[in-house]
C-alpha cells in the first residue's frame, strides 16, 4: 500500500494569540495536538510563533518542525512563496494564520497575498481556533483517528447556523455543492444567505423538497453592496452562525471588499467560535469529511 503524503503546514499567530497560557496557539496546540501527532504533520513555523511554542513547553506537539524567519524579517512573505510552490517537498499543503481582527499586521500585503494565494491554489486558509481545531480533527478522523469528544456540542447541526454566500462567478459553484451535499446542509438548524445566493439557494430546495417546504429553506439577507454581509456579522458575532461558506472569486477587483473583511473580521473576533471557508475544492473535502465525522459520532 502506498503511504498518504504527510501534509505541511504553514503556522503562525499574531502576538496577542501566542503568549498567554490560554492563548490560541496553546488551545491549538493543547487541543488538536493528538491529531498532529496522528497525521505526523509537518509544519512551516514563523519566528516569534515558534519561540512561543517552545516557551510554552509545547514543540513536541508538532512532530516536525521547519522553522522560518520572523515576519518583520520575511517570515509571512516565504509562507506566500511556499503556499504557490510545485515541489511538494517545500509547499504547503494548507496554512494555520492565527489573526487578531486589531493587529495591523493582519493587514499587511503579505497576510493578504497569503489568504488569496490560498484560494487561487485551492488551499485552505485556516485564520481561527475553531477553524484550525476543526480541520484537524476532520483529516485526523479521515486518516483513522479516534474522534475527539470535546468537539462534539459543534457538531449537533440542529442547532448550529451556517452562511452560504457566493460571487457571481462562483454562485453556479455554489449549487453545485449545495446540491451534492444537500443532506448535510439541510441537517443545520438554520441556514442563512446574502441576495441572489440566497434566491437560488431557495430555488433549489424547492426543487428538492418541492415548493412549500424549500420556499424559506434559507433566511436571504441584503446583498453584500448594500450591507448582507454586515447583517450576517452581526449574527456570527452573537453566536448564532458558526461556519461560514463564503466561495470567493479572487480575480476580480470588489468595490465592496471592506464588507467582505467585515464579516472576516467578525469571524476573527470570535476566535474561538467561528470560521470562514472560501474556496471550492476545500469546502468540498470540509463538507465530505463533516458528513463523516457525524456519521461516526452517532
Amino acid at each position: 500500500m502506498t503511504s498518504q503524503k504527510k501534509l505541511r503546514i504553514g503556522l503562525i499567530a499574531n502576538r496577542s494569540h501566542q503568549d498567554a497560557p490560554n492563548s490560541a496557539l496553546v488551545q491549538l496546540l493543547h487541543g488538536s495536538g493528538p491529531s498532529l501527532q496522528h497525521l505526523q504533520a509537518e509544519m512551516v513555523i514563523v519566528g516569534r510563533t515558534l519561540d512561543a511554542i517552545i516557551s510554552h513547553g509545547l514543540v513536541d506537539s508538532c512532530p516536525v518542525v521547519e522553522r522560518f524567519p520572523y515576519g518583520r524579517e520575511g517570515g509571512l512573505m516565504k509562507l506566500v512563496s511556499r503556499v504557490v510552490d510545485k515541489e511538494p517537498a517545500r509547499a504547503v499543503d494548507a496554512v494555520i494564520y492565527l489573526i487578531d481582527p486589531v493587529d495591523p499586521s493582519s493587514i499587511f500585503p503579505e497576510a493578504q497575498a497569503l489568504k488569496r494565494q490560498c484560494v487561487i491554489h485551492r488551499k485552505p486558509f485556516l485564520a481561527t481556533l475553531a477553524s484550525a481545531r476543526e480541520w484537524l480533527e476532520l483529516e485526523a478522523t479521515a486518516a483513522g483517528a479516534a474522534i475527539d469528544n470535546k468537539l462534539n456540542p459543534s457538531f449537533e447541526l440542529k442547532n448550529e447556523g451556517i452562511a452560504l454566500i457566493a460571487h457571481d462567478a462562483m454562485k453556479e459553484s455554489m449549487l453545485v455543492m449545495a446540491e451534492k451535499h444537500f443532506e448535510l446542509l439541510d441537517s443545520f438548524g438554520h441556514r442563512y444567505a446574502t441576495g441572489t445566493t440566497g434566491g437560488l439557494l431557495n430555488q433549489l430546495a424547492q426543487k428538492i423538497k418541492g415548493t412549500e417546504a424549500g420556499k424559506n429553506w434559507v433566511t436571504p439577507y441584503l446583498s453584500g453592496p448594500l450591507g448582507g454581509d454586515a447583517q450576517l456579522a452581526e449574527l456570527v458575532l452573537d453566536r448564532q452562525i458558526r461556519r461560514i461558506l463564503f466561495l470567493e472569486d479572487p480575480h476580480v477587483a470588489r468595490q465592496h471588499e471592506a464588507d467582505i473583511q467585515l464579516l472576516e473580521r467578525a469571524a476573527r473576533t470570535v476566535c474561538d467560535y467561528a470560521q470562514v471557508i472560501s474556496e471550492v475544492s476545500g469546502a468540498d473535502r470540509w463538507l465530505t469529511l463533516l458528513t463523516r465525522r457525524i456519521a461516526a459520532q452517532t
